[in-house]
């Protein structure tokens, strides 16, 4: 399988070069082809000719798009349709990686694939009018939607609580927040499988069951052995420049519709902690 793959120097996209390390794998850096470019991407495209593209690279500074709208869009929506664009022009399949923040969070039961997109925040939007646009020029086009993403190699919840609970006696953490953390190995492996298998349309793909972020830290310190009180407050004692959907649990249904099933969370925190590199001591 040839594949063509935009953000692989991303959190998910380290994983998802280790996952296609046996097909034919081009990796172009974002100052080789630039989303926002679309000559740079067509060009690349049409040297690789994939049978599959995916498109891990976004913007994804959550707050950071609210004072950037601009960028966001031109990333996030443009550069996404830039991508499909060049798909359509030699018949690539296109997988686009997508995101729980399309949804409000006003639901209490796992959002259905069906479920209407109601983003609150600039990133939400930017991506919800990306998949919208996807799907009106490459129909077969695959939306894989994820969440709360966790990974070696970059900035993550785990690593940032690890570092915080290192220093301090106590640590605050949201607890009316509901989501599936995902390991961006499993995500990765999964999205593989789900190219192998021609899948299209929207699939859910997040790590099993769920928890709030108080309990993912609360898990955290417990697996790492640290003493750490972790202390469980509300979004409102938090403020931040976007907000943050309440719930957004990915009902996994149409992922299983391709046989493929992901590790719960717990266990996928696990591999993740006992993976991580070692510190040197100084």
């Amino acid at each position: 399988m040839r594949v063509t793959l935009f953000g692989a120097s991303g959190l998910l996209g380290r994983e998802l070069v280790r996952e296609l390390n046996g097909e034919e794998l081009t990796a172009p850096s974002s100052k080789e082809a630039d989303l926002r470019d679309h000559d740079a991407v067509r060009a690349v495209v049409r040297n690789t000719r994939p049978d599959w593209i995916i498109l891990s690279a976004a913007y994804t500074d959550v707050d950071g798009c609210e004072s950037n709208r601009d960028l966001a869009f031109a990333v996030n929506c443009e550069g996404a349709v830039n991508v499909v664009r060049a798909a359509k022009e030699i018949g690539s399949r296109l997988l686009f990686v997508s995101t729980d923040y399309v949804f409000d969070g006003a639901k209490r039961s796992p959002y259905e694939i069906t479920d209407s997109r109601n983003p609150t925040g600039v990133y939400g939007e930017s991506k919800a009018r990306a998949e919208e646009r996807l799907i009106e020029l490459l129909p077969d086009v695959c939306i894989a939607r994820t969440s709360w993403l966790f990974g070696h190699g970059g900035k993550c919840f785990p690593a940032t609580i690890l570092k915080l609970a290192s220093t301090r006696p106590e640590i605050s953490v949201v607890n009316d927040q509901r989501g599936s953390p995902t390991f961006t190995r499993d995500l990765a492996s999964a999205l593989v499988q789900l190219c192998l298998r021609s899948a299209r349309g929207i699939v859910h793909v997040t790590n099993s069951g769920d928890c709030t972020w108080y309990d993912f830290a609360t898990e955290i310190v417990r697996n790492s052995g640290m003493a750490t009180q972790v202390k469980p407050v509300t979004t409102a004692e938090f403020p931040r420049p976007a907000q943050r959907p309440a719930y957004s649990v990915l009902c996994p249904d149409s992922l299983h519709a391709y046989n493929i099933r992901m590790p719960e969370w717990q266990d996928a925190l696990r591999r993740y902690l006992a993976s991580r590199p070692a510190i040197p001591v100084v």
